[in-house]
């Protein structure tokens, strides 16, 4: 069989026997060593990694870091491949050999296509997907690799948290496709890690003020900056994490304007925006709904993405009545006006529709059949599955 134009990149810290056991895994699909480039940046172990790779599977390529660069030290190993793709994984998330060929056509067949997102299962069954529809998650996801290095790789900066919506956004912006499809299909075990609430909070905080005020233009910018940040103090609050909530916030308010005012072209154009907000979709959706005479609406889920059906809706004149989402639901929070009540509240409501308000392609179908066998009422979701 000759040698696939494929390098699967992954980075790990402290789990050797996790690492260990995904490269088995890789065997087990079909990839082997002698035909698959296979490279696992090592951030700077304290255990046994290094020793137990080199003895068990000679043939990975291995980089070994003197610091912790977090999931972004897979950038590392992209500055060395010589593979026309790559596949990055988490240390303990493996593809199926008949996945990563459909991969390769996929690039052969769509030349525009910069990253091919993966469909990840977990082992409850259940799946994962972004936030956005057009962001891929990093446990699966392939690329071509001058379009990864043309845009200028993962930012380490980011260390972890939000870095996959910083390079999805700049491969769009920079006129690629990044799709996501359902028969690419990646298993992500989801190991426990030793990774702190506080440390992840931080870096949530931090990298999600600074994609804002990066890419957003206005007014974009100031909405969705509010969003964030208020989603992100909410979740603090219910954690008792508001130190790292607010150390987080400052560190990425000093490091976004810093980046706003250095790279003013980094904005998204309108274009882009309609690509990764679905702006103008759901302006059109919100539209029919006023012209069938539609009146109140219960908005389903305080995702992400809010503002660009809140804004649609006040657009078409289509009055909002509530945001029902049991995560965040509490006696006195509103969204720009809305009360922010439970699911059974909501349902109670004077409303004529709900409208799925999470872009999350999973998150967003789960809650739409949740929906349909608990109400009568008209349930829309506008963003499709993957591709």
């Amino acid at each position: 069989m000759a040698q696939a134009p494929v390098s699967f990149i992954l980075a790990t810290y402290n789990r050797a026997a996790v690492v260990a056991e995904t490269l088995c895994q890789l065997v087990k699909q079909g990839f082997s060593p002698a035909e698959y480039d296979t490279w696992v940046v090592d951030n700077c172990s304290a255990d046994d990694t290094l020793t137990r790779l080199r003895a068990e599977h000679p043939a990975v390529k291995l980089l070994p870091l003197r610091q912790n660069r977090g999931s972004c030290a897979k950038a590392l190993a992209v500055l060395q491949v010589t593979t026309p793709y790559v596949i990055f994984l988490d240390d303990d998330s493996w593809p199926d050999s008949a996945s990563v060929t459909r991969m390769v056509e996929y690039f052969y067949e769509q030349p525009k296509l910069g990253a091919a997102g993966f469909m990840v299962n977990l082992p409850d069954g259940s799946q994962e997907s972004s936030a956005l529809p057009n962001v891929f998650v990093g446990c699966g996801v392939g690329f071509r690799t001058e379009c990864l290095r043309e845009v200028g790789n993962l930012d380490l900066s980011y260390f972890m948290q939000a870095e996959e919506y910083d390079l999805s956004f700049r491969l769009v912006a920079a006129g690629y496709e990044v799709r996501n499809f359902t028969d690419l299909k990646v298993r992500h075990e989801k190991t426990a890690t030793t990774r702190s609430s506080d440390r992840r909070l931080f870096y949530d905080v931090r990298n999600n003020e600074t994609l804002a005020l990066t890419y957003l233009p206005e007014p974009w910018l100031t909405w969705y900056r509010q969003d964030w940040q208020q989603r992100y103090r909410w979740l603090a609050e219910d954690e008792q994490l508001l130190a790292s909530y607010r150390t987080g916030r400052r560190a990425g308010w000093r490091r976004g304007w810093w980046r706003r005012f250095t790279r003013p072209k980094a904005q998204l154009r309108p274009s882009a925006m309609n690509t990764l907000f679905g702006i103008e979709l759901l302006n059109e959706q919100f539209a029919k709904l006023k012209h069938l005479g539609t009146d109140g609406i219960l908005l389903a889920d305080l995702g992400k993405n809010i503002y660009a059906y809140y804004q649609a809706a006040r657009q078409a004149g289509v009055r909002v009545a509530a945001v029902t989402d049991d995560r965040f639901a509490r006696a006195g929070r509103s969204y720009r006006g809305c009360p922010i009540v439970s699911l059974s509240e909501g349902l109670q409501l004077p409303i004529s529709a709900v409208v799925i308000s999470n872009s999350s392609p999973v998150h967003a179908r789960l809650r739409q059949q949740w929906l349909i066998f608990n109400t009568r009422l008209p349930v829309h979701r506008w963003f499709s599955d993957f591709g």
